[in-house]
Formats: structure tokens, sequence, C-alpha cells
């Protein structure tokens, strides 16, 4: 039998089912807010009744915040789920789906290719992903294919070989959690994730264990999980590491303190989250401005970006402002980075009520990296929400990227 204390039966208020919602994740009233781009003032307001119910594009936001499955959880009208309006499907998505949940087996007579060739195909689906134009649908094209022969190589090699295709398949399954990002496919998600990781432990590489950490991270966010068994996860990945053995261990083991920071961060832990960006910063020196992973990307640039990330999960507005505008992210040699880094500084502005901002910035996300606007659910809402209740100046643009993105407003 259902906890009654699990659900909003009892529950008459919008405010109420806001409040509740809120206690069952865990957050507080000012990182709620935060990461819908209001004041703390405001969702005290929304949860005590003063303010009445936000319009459809701010309820959406609410929702991802809360981690609610229908709006009906808030709003008491069973009609709408938020599951309508959170993802949009990419055209390609039941081609990448049935290459995850289609199982070919070879006969010992079919050649695999080998690590070598492997290995410089996934280098060319990484410059795919970070390369300017559509890159979602670029990866889509490849990643069926590049799924299968490297599946067929991990089982089919021995040896070093052997291990060397694992560690191109771990990082194929990253390409393919990359894909699903954004995609009504949570569950695939997870799927990749655990693969991928799965695969750099065969492999016998810390290297390949810890990027799989820093993606298997990201999953740990988006689904709520503790913020300490994250932490734990990256850390222990860490120890495999010798960075003073050379730049790969060095970038990948910033990289782990850098998913820290952002697990902290998330939480509003300040002091944690600044001691771990502090070891990512550290690294990132070793390293030298001029570098950057090849396809991780971590480096001086990314390590800068995250800093304003934190401060917009962490809900300072001041510094996450004064962050964006210091932010410098043409160095940074991935067009997608560059397109949601963008994103992250039209949060910061909004965290500040700053609209014109805003729209300034989404539409430079868009120019960068078109479907890495298209396809984020910050920018989708931010710009339904702009288009309703928005500073007449701006609403003419909002429009029109609501109109490009395909967003209903």
């Amino acid at each position: 039998m259902p906890d009654p204390n699990d659900t909003q039966a009892d529950v008459r208020t919008f405010g109420e089912r806001v409040r509740r919602a809120r206690e069952r994740k865990g957050v507080t009233r000012a990182t709620a807010a935060a990461r819908v781009g209001k004041s703390y003032e405001w969702w005290k307001a929304i949860e005590s009744g003063r303010l009445r119910m936000p319009r459809l594009p701010m309820l959406m936001r609410m929702a991802d915040v809360l981690d609610v499955q229908s709006l009906a959880d808030l709003t008491g009208d069973d009609r709408v789920t938020a599951s309508t309006y959170r993802n949009v499907a990419h055209p390609s998505l039941q081609r990448v789906k049935n290459s995850l949940t289609t199982y070919t087996f070879q006969t010992a007579g079919d050649e695999p290719p080998r690590a070598a060739e492997l290995a410089a195909r996934v280098r060319q689906a990484w410059l795919m992903w970070h390369g300017i134009g559509d890159h979602r649908t670029n990866v889509a094209d490849v990643l069926p294919g590049l799924l299968a022969d490297a599946q067929h190589a991990s089982r089919a090699l021995e040896g070093t070989e052997r291990r060397r295709a694992l560690a191109a398949l771990a990082e194929t399954y990253h390409l393919t959690q990359l894909y699903l990002s954004f995609q009504p496919a949570p569950e695939l998600v997870m799927l990749t994730g655990d693969r991928a990781m799965a695969a750099a432990q065969d492999a016998d590489s810390p290297q390949a264990i810890a990027g799989a950490a820093w993606y298997m991270n990201h999953i740990y966010r988006d689904a709520g999980e503790a913020h300490e068994a994250r932490v734990e996860l990256a850390m222990k990945a860490a120890e495999l590491l010798r960075p003073d053995r050379g730049e790969e261990d060095t970038a990948r083991h910033g990289l782990l303190h850098l998913a820290a920071a952002l697990s902290y961060a998330k939480v509003g832990k300040k002091g944690s989250a600044e001691y771990h960006w502090n070891k990512a910063d550290d690294a990132a020196r070793t390293l030298g401005d001029a570098y950057s992973h090849p396809y991780l990307i971590f480096g001086r640039g990314m390590v800068d970006a995250y800093q304003l990330t934190m401060n917009v999960d962490m809900a300072q507005s001041g510094p996450a402002v004064a962050a964006a505008a210091n932010l410098d992210l043409e160095t940074m040699p991935s067009a997608t980075r560059r397109g949601f880094h963008s994103i992250e500084q039209a949060r910061a502005h909004s965290l500040a009520g700053e609209d014109v901002a805003v729209v300034h910035f989404l539409s430079r996300a868009y120019e960068t990296s078109p479907e890495t606007a298209r396809y984020n659910l910050f920018a989708r809402s931010t710009v339904a929400d702009l288009v309703e209740s928005g500073p007449a100046a701006i609403r003419p643009t909002a429009r029109t990227l609501a109109r490009e993105w395909g967003v209903p407003a």
C-alpha cells in the first residue's frame, strides 16, 4: 500500500504541493529558486500562496528541478504531464536506440577492425561532436556502425588489442550518452553510462575508468543521486591516476575534482565545492593555458566556465554574473561546449533577473551550436517563458528563437 506521506492527496493548494515536492527532493528554497532563475523570496511567496501559479514554461522548469513526472503533482490537474514538454526527440533517436538494443553475433570468419582503426574512427566521431554545425545529427549518422564494430572488436580481439578496443568502446558509449542527453530516453542514458564503465574496467585502464567516472557523475546528478555517492565515485577513480606520469593523467585527475566540485555546488556546499575546484584549477595551471584535452576538453577554459555553473547552482547571482562577464569562450576548442557555456551565461543573468542579457546569450548559443541550444531544457523553457511574459523589447527575438527551436509558445 502506498505511503500516504508520498502522495499529494492531502495537499490542496499549489504552494503546498510545491513545498511537499521540494522537501521530497531534499533541496532548499534558495537552491530550487536559483535553478529556475528566480529569487529565494519568489519561491517562498509561491509556497506561501502569496504568488499564484506561474505559467506553463515556468511550471515545466519547476517540474524539472523537483523531479516530478507529472505536472499534476504540482497543479492538481492530471491532464498535463511534465514528460510531454520536457525533452524533444531528435529525428535519429530511434535509430540510435536500436543500435543499443540490437545484438549481433558474428561468425568466426568475420574479421574485426583493429584497435588502431577503431580508435581513429572514435577520434573522428569526437571531432564531429565538438565541431561546428549540427553535431548531434552528425554523430547519430556514425554511432550505430561504430557501436557494432567496437562491440565486435572487444569480443574478438585478444590481449593488448582487446584492451584498446574496450577503451574505444567505452568512449563510443560516452558519445552515445551525450547524444541521448536531453532526449526522452533517460533509461538509455543510464544504460550507456553503465556499459561504458564496464568496458573501461574490462580494459584495465585507469584513464578509461576516469573518463567513465566523469560521465557517470553527470548521470548521477541528473538522477538525483546523493552527492556523497557522486564524490566517492570521482575520488575513487582519481586514486587510480598518477598526475606525475604526464598530461593525460593530470587532465583526468583535474576533471574528476571538477566533477566533485560540481556535485558539492549542486547541494550548496560552497566550501567543499571551492576546495575541489581549486584542485581542478591547479591541474589546469600545470597543463598551461594552451592545453585542452582532445575530447574531454579539460583545460583552463573549461575550469573557468564551470566556476560560473557552480555560482549559479549555489544561487550566488553577483558572482555568477561577474563570472559570466569575464568568461572568454573563444579559446575553447569545442563549438558544442561554447554553446553550452553560453547557455550557462544566460542562466546567470536569469538568476539576476536580467532578461535582455538572457536573450543575448541564448541567441549566441544558438549561433555557436544550434543543436546544443535547441535541445537544452533551460534554453527551451526560458524562451517559452520570455515569449509569454518577457519585456516587450525582447519578445520578438524570443518568438524567433521559439519558432526556430520548435518550442510551443
